[in-house]
C-alpha cells in the first residue's frame, strides 16, 4: 500500500518522529550515565515516554490519513502511556524512599527525605474528633 502524503504531513510526520527519536534516544542515555536512582528514574519516565508519546502520534496521523478513520488502538496505547509512566516512576520513587536507597551527596536532600518517610495517610475528621463529641 502506498500512500502519497501532501509535503505538509510529511513535514509534521518527519519532525514528530524525528523529535521522538531524539527524546528516546536521550532518555536511554540518561538512564546509563546519570549517577543514582532517582535521577536515572527522571530520564526516561520524562524524556522517553514524551518520546514515544510523539512517535505514537506520528504513527496516528500517518494511519488516520492513509485509512480515512481514526485509529483507535494508537490513542488508547499513547494515552496509557501517557497515565501509567507517572504513576509507575511515583510508585518507584517511593519505594526507594522508603528503601533507602543510596543517593548522590549532590542530589541528598535528607530533610526532605526524612519528612517523606515519616509521613503517615491523612487522618479522617472522625479521626481527630475527641471522644466525647
Amino acid at each position: 500500500m502506498s500512500a502519497q502524503l501532501p509535503t505538509l504531513l510529511e513535514l509534521l510526520l518527519s519532525a514528530l518522529i524525528i523529535f521522538g527519536a531524539a527524546l528516546v534516544l536521550i532518555g536511554s542515555i540518561g538512564l546509563v550515565k546519570l549517577p543514582d536512582f532517582f535521577t536515572r528514574l527522571h530520564a526516561p519516565t520524562k524524556a522517553t515516554t514524551l518520546g514515544m508519546g510523539s512517535l505514537l502520534i506520528a504513527s496516528l496521523i500517518f494511519t488516520s490519513y492513509v485509512t480515512g478513520d481514526l485509529s483507535v488502538q494508537q490513542l488508547l496505547i499513547t494515552l496509557f502511556l501517557f497515565i501509567t509512566a507517572p504513576i509507575a516512576a511515583h510508585m518507584l520513587a517511593k519505594t526507594a524512599l522508603h528503601l533507602r536507597i543510596q543517593t548522590v551527596e549532590s542530589t541528598a536532600n535528607s530533610e526532605l527525605q526524612k519528612a517523606a518517610r515519616e509521613r503517615t495517610a491523612p487522618q479522617t475528621s472522625a479521626e481527630t474528633a475527641e471522644p466525647g463529641q
